[in-house]
């Protein structure tokens, strides 16, 4: 069964490259004042210091409200969807990296505008452009970690939702033993299993930055396909899709990005002990 996953695995990652793709360079890769293991550090000594956010719900039907690439430099759409955010009253908030473009200006003005915290839960997930001018220690000193988990609870059942930091392209190897670990701890007990994270496995634009490495796609997608994860939900393209690989649905959010066409946001909704889900256009 394991040889069975990894052929299958190795297979469509060489599907999607020749056919996504005129040319693929994995070389290249974005250089920031940290590495992924350094960021991994950062976020672990917050964890240690803040647990792990556990959300109990009075029923068992709940929604999760997503966004990601709103590169704040001006707030129309994140206002926006706030306002739409507050009269659905989700069970939390996920935004899934680049919120802003990396400047401490930017990082004061995402602070300003984001969800009011006392109304709606929000988890935040650093991307590329928020670790630009030096922007992880601005995300970090006010936001904490980038990558952690947090659980819903109903009456009916426990759902582990994990958050990853991809700002580089890459997990890490600290954060793959750390995210391996979690599987093994929590997985078993919990009904439904979502990861968060800001860079799309399959990508849409292969460039000489933000390039998940192939080898790290495989044992990613070995890792999702070994523990039943139901949804990967990504950004960073600037457009919606959905790919269905076994079990797993893979999502890319659109962007929230002021003035961009197709700008949106993401509402998974888990009803009668399943998963939907729906883009919804601003």
């Amino acid at each position: 069964m394991e040889y069975r996953i990894r052929i299958t695995v190795l297979l469509l990652v060489v599907f999607l490259s020749l056919t996504r793709c005129k040319k693929v360079d994995y070389t290249g890769v974005i250089f920031y004042e940290e590495s992924a293991n350094e960021r991994f550090e950062d976020s672990e000594r917050w964890n240690s210091l803040n647990p792990f956010r556990e959300i109990i719900l009075p029923a068992d039907n709940y929604s999760i409200l997503s966004v990601s690439d709103i590169h704040v430099g001006t707030t129309d759409n994140l206002d926006k969807f706030n306002s739409i955010a507050l009269s659905l009253n989700p069970a939390a908030i996920v935004m899934t990296g680049d919120l802003t473009w990396g400047k401490k200006e930017n990082y004061e003005l995402l602070q300003q505008h984001l969800p009011d915290k006392d109304a709606l839960i929000t988890f935040l997930i650093a991307g590329n452009h928020d670790c630009n001018f030096k922007g992880w220690n601005e995300y970090f000193t006010r936001f904490g970690s980038s990558t952690y988990i947090f659980k819903i609870q109903t009456p009916v059942a426990t759902d582990l939702f994990i958050c990853l930091e991809t700002a580089g392209a890459t997990i890490g190897k600290k954060q793959f033993d750390w995210l391996i670990n979690i599987l093994e701890k929590e997985r078993a007990g919990c009904r439904h299993c979502i990861i968060y994270t800001h860079t799309n496995i399959f990508r849409f634009k292969f460039s000489e930055a933000s390039n998940p490495q192939t080898e790290e796609i495989i044992a990613l997608l070995e890792l999702v396909v070994r523990n039943r994860i139901d949804m990967v939900i990504t950004g960073h393209d600037h457009r919606k899709d959905e790919v269905k690989f076994g079990n797993t649905t893979y999502i890319v959010i659109p962007p929230l990005l002021d003035g961009h066409a197709s700008a949106g946001y993401f509402r998974l909704d888990v009803k009668d002990g399943k998963v939907d889900y729906r883009f919804v256009s601003l």
